[in-house]
């Protein structure tokens, strides 16, 4: 993959971006039962926050999208990491749990910026062969922030510095560090060469460019929907299941989940890559294959080991057919629309899976149910609806990326 200097500092930029807003994301899966205990109430009712969260990403894609097809999308990649690096900090001063929540969804809008911004400035930056690879890499950015916030919480959470406990507070207050790669992002990283050869031109908005791709739009959306149910199923509630079902402490928790995002890495840069050999729809089919067989070894054995193989394997298989999407849904989209559709999609998908999780920890909590049965039960049922629907995907493995409109083949 040869790229300029400039076209790796925007990979890394927009790489950075999405690691730091999974970081501030993944932060509460681990501390889902200290905030429940402190507020005095159940796991079910903090996952709310993991909702509230998905529900709201659709608005900041849109918002922030639509700026950045109008201004830019650098300024508007910036603003954005500020925005939910602050609002991510503010959670640690919750009084109560309504507040807590309401502070989430503001995150969520914050969050759901960002992976349009990101990967249109990075796809719209590169050249064509090298898309398969730098869309492994930015999705990569999600495990890694997961990773992150793993490593973190095995680290400092519980550790005593002089009278001060690392808690569940003060984990959130790491959510100041990602604005620091805003200095990075406005001293090294350029405007995205379409946008800019495009600035002039009169370009058609994003209703009119819906009503003339609907057909399309509306299939990404169904197809997001499963992928954010494949992903935040197998992944928001796993700290959870280690320590309510297996009784695991932090620490192996960590190693576990930490196991489990190096499978994700491996598995996004694999299938990227692999998407440009035999393209994005096979890529994407073969990664939900291999997550079948590892559904027991991930949900049903009881040792660490074993479950953390398990772990690896089953986000070898998410993230890997996730390494796809980024290329997938920017080749898809329109120019004109490029940052406002693709992360309009991806959250609107989010926010028809969004209850995912209230959902899972319902089935889990309740009457002869587990965490295991309930996240085997996604995992199986949801790998199976990818295979099918992919199927149906227009492939446009290598299309010209401009901001000129230009048609896309109908579903």
């Amino acid at each position: 993959m040869s790229l300029t200097s400039e076209q790796k500092k925007t990979v890394v930029a927009s790489f950075l971006g999405w690691t730091l807003d999974a970081f501030d994301f993944f932060l509460l899966t681990f501390l889902l039962t200290d905030i429940a205990a402190e507020f005095h109430t159940d796991v079910p009712a903090v996952s709310k926050a993991l909702f509230l969260t998905l529900a709201t990403r659709f608005i900041g894609a849109f918002l922030f999208g639509m700026l950045a097809d109008k201004y830019g999308r650098k300024p508007l990649l910036m603003l954005n990491i500020v925005s939910y690096s602050v609002i991510g900090a503010l959670a640690a001063f919750s009084p109560n749990l309504g507040i807590f929540l309401a502070l989430r969804a503001l995150f969520g809008i914050a969050m759901g910026g960002e992976w349009g911004l990101g990967s249109s400035l990075a796809m719209e930056s590169i050249p064509p062969s090298a898309r398969g690879m730098v869309s492994g890499i930015l999705q990569c950015g999600y495990p890694a922030g997961y990773l992150l916030a793993a490593v973190v919480y095995g680290l400092l959470y519980g550790q005593k510095i002089g009278d001060f406990t690392f808690g569940w507070r003060a984990m959130f207050l790491l959510s100041l560090v990602p604005a620091l790669i805003v200095l990075f992002i406005r001293s090294h990283v350029p405007e995205s060469p379409a946008f800019v050869s495009g600035r002039a031109q009169a370009r058609p908005g994003l209703l009119v460019t819906l009503q003339k791709h609907w057909g399309i739009a509306l299939y990404a959306v169904v197809l997001m929907m499963f992928f954010n149910f494949f992903s935040h199923g197998t992944q928001d509630l796993y700290p959870t299941f280690l320590k309510k079902q297996h009784g695991f402490d932090p620490h192996t928790v960590s190693w576990i989940t930490i196991v489990a995002n190096i499978g994700a890495i491996v598995g996004g840069l694999a299938f990227g890559a692999l998407s440009e050999k035999i393209g994005r729809i096979n890529a994407i089919t073969l990664a939900c294959v291999i997550a079948l067989p590892a559904i027991p070894l991930w949900a049903y054995t009881t040792t660490p080991f074993m479950l953390a193989l398990g772990a690896f394997i089953m986000q070898v298989a998410v993230q890997g057919a996730w390494g796809v999407i980024p290329v997938h849904l920017n080749e898809l989209s329109p120019g004109s629309v490029r940052a406002t559709l693709p992360g309009f999609i991806y959250q609107a998908g989010n926010l028809a899976a969004s209850y995912g999780g209230p959902y899972q920890a319902g089935i889990a909590e309740a009457p002869g149910g587990s965490y295991g049965y309930a996240l085997a039960l996604f995992a199986g049922v949801v790998a199976v609806c990818i295979i099918v629907v992919i199927r149906f995907s227009p492939e446009k493995r290598g299309e010209v990326m401009t901001v000129i409109d230009r048609e896309v083949s109908p579903v």
